[in-house]
């Protein structure tokens, strides 16, 4: 029997399989375009039947069924994503290799992966957030990956507008939802079509950007009361924006509640883009204990 563990952070754009030791090495690892599941799974396949592990941890795009008591358990259900609607991840992996699995999503391995070895090391409790294409959000909470019927779509609570912004929203469901208004595509459609990275960083949009990011922090902290609140993606990147978002959630907050030091308690992603692949290594070695 095999003593590696194997990860699958499956992403809209890429999926990224590794292997590791016990000591969390990562000895493989390969990176697969997205394409559609007969060509992406195949890959992946080829790549496990290469490194054979004893246990996977799946963290994927979704949204995902995560209700074990559910009949379409382990799918991929209502994505746009062409070809993947409704398909049976977690079941096509099963047939493959008879090993244990954990299965959630993205952001909640990339959550459980700055808990234990990243932002949020030596606490019990942390959420992240992810700012880029889209938004969404996983958390930890004392030690677990939180789910319920379903997974947390922390990128969909409605949000008070900004009085300056005039933005209707980029959401195809909900326009003015948390994601809808600040997702990469909101900034820069806010911005009349000026790429994120070429918008002056003493804007007006990126008070905006910071005021609706504040107020999630302040709905997940009052919540949840997570001992760390955690942002990655592509637009969190603009450093600029940290000082903003705590300024904001200080106000905002208006000492209803007394949080950690902001600046320990609202900060960038540590492990980068390793968070979610050192998540599913986790929960792999978890899952063969």
């Amino acid at each position: 029997m095999s003593e590696l563990y194997g990860a699958i952070e499956a992403g809209g754009t890429k999926f990224v399989c590794a292997v590791s030791d016990k000591e969390m090495n990562i000895l493989k690892r390969v990176k697969i375009p997205t394409t559609v599941p007969e060509e992406t799974m195949a890959e992946v396949f080829k790549f496990f039947d290469e490194n054979p592990v004893c246990a996977m941890g799946i963290g994927s795009f979704g949204p995902i069924d995560v209700n074990k008591k559910s009949k379409t358990y382990g799918y991929i259900t209502t994505t746009p994503k062409k070809g993947w609607a409704n398909y049976n991840f977690l079941g096509e992996m099963k047939k493959h290799y008879d090993i244990p699995y954990v299965w959630t999503t993205d952001v909640n391995v990339a959550a459980y992966g700055e808990l234990k070895l990243g932002a949020a090391k030596n606490n019990e409790s942390c959420v992240y957030l992810t700012v880029g294409t889209g938004m969404g959000g996983g958390a930890v909470v004392n030690g677990k990956v939180l789910e319920g019927f379903g997974h947390p779509e922390m990128g969909h609570i409605t949000m008070r507008r900004h009085p300056d912004d005039k933005y209707e929203g980029y959401c195809i469901y909900h326009k003015d939802c948390l994601e809808g208004l600040t997702c990469g595509p909101a900034v820069e459609a806010r911005a009349g079509g000026v790429k994120a990275y070429d918008i002056p960083k003493d804007a007006k949009d990126w008070e905006i950007e910071a005021y609706y990011l504040a107020q999630a922090c302040m709905a997940y902290t009052l919540i949840l009361s997570p001992e760390k609140i955690i942002f990655g993606g592509g637009v969190s990147k603009q450093e600029q924006l940290f000082p903003m978002i705590r300024k904001s959630f200080a106000e905002q907050m208006n000492g209803y509640v007394k949080t950690p030091d902001l600046d320990d308690y609202i900060v960038h992603v540590e492990l980068g883009d390793d968070a979610g692949i050192t998540g599913c290594l986790l929960l792999a070695i978890n899952a063969a204990r």
